[in-house]
């Protein structure tokens, strides 16, 4: 399987893009003037959020721009780059939260927050891999304003690095099965609670609930509380407060006890 992943291409061209390093905006004597990177990743990301990643080639995107194929790598080396450039952007027009005054429960689910609602707005980002980040000025604001849900608590920098990598973690992986759960009920054309009720009368023949009691139970609890087997809402809500739990340990164990 194909995973679309930062930081797949040429590490030197990327990072000149994405600083807009002397020279990275391409010839300004191609086919088409004013065509610029930015109007490349505006392209893009649009054309990602209306048919999905998959859908973004430098064909796709330079029909999109209506130039040549062969024009556009004036400007972006290929799709790798292009993916780094496409983030960095979503990052770096991310509204950042108030954090002073807030208690760092508060702080940090507004983080959490704060990226389920960029990967709403741009379903695609939560299906890139990010192991290599794209190390761009909209990244780096992104970091910048995220640590500071963990700072004064008594975490080390590498303490509140990995706390702060393990929560957007949860959250990506979150929005990855939400986005997944709505493709599955458009590419069926059901929804759970309708998948479920037409093959109910196949499994009641051959499901024996003696040999599973348990887990007919569980099932049938939050099969109705779901209606469905799987409600994407309740498990990010449900795994965001037992992220937050675990801080409180963490914290609470690097804090001096009193007296």
């Amino acid at each position: 399987m194909t995973i679309d992943r930062s930081g797949g291409g040429d590490p030197a061209r990327s990072l000149q893009l994405l600083w807009r390093d002397a020279g990275a905006e391409g010839s300004p004597h191609g086919p088409r003037q004013g065509l610029t990177v930015d109007r490349v990743i505006a392209a893009a990301i649009e054309l990602a959020g209306a048919e999905g990643l998959r859908a973004v080639t430098m064909r796709r995107v330079a029909q999109a721009l209506g130039v040549a194929p062969m024009s556009l790598y004036t400007y972006v080396p290929g799709k790798a780059e292009l993916l780094d450039l496409m983030l960095d952007t979503v990052y770096a027009h991310m509204p950042h939260t108030d954090l002073s005054g807030k208690s760092w429960r508060s702080r940090v689910q507004a983080i959490a927050q704060e990226n389920w609602d960029l990967y709403e707005r741009h379903p695609w980002a939560a299906t890139v891999s990010i192991s290599r980040p794209p190390l761009g000025p909209g990244l780096m604001a992104k970091y910048e304003h995220e640590l500071q849900a963990f700072t004064e608590l008594g975490l080390d920098d590498l303490e509140m690095d990995a706390a702060l990598t393990y929560l957007l973690g949860f959250v990506q992986a979150s929005a990855r099965s939400t986005t997944e759960a709505v493709a599955v009920q458009r590419d069926s054309a059901m929804s759970d609670e309708q998948w479920w009720a037409a093959n109910a009368p196949f499994l009641k023949r051959v499901f024996d609930e003696t040999k599973y009691p348990t887990a007919t139970r569980v099932g049938a609890t939050a099969g109705a509380a779901h209606r469905g087997a799987y409600n994407p809402a309740h498990a990010y809500e449900f795994g965001l407060q037992r992220v937050l739990d675990g801080f409180g340990v963490l914290i609470s164990s690097r804090r001096p006890s009193p007296g």
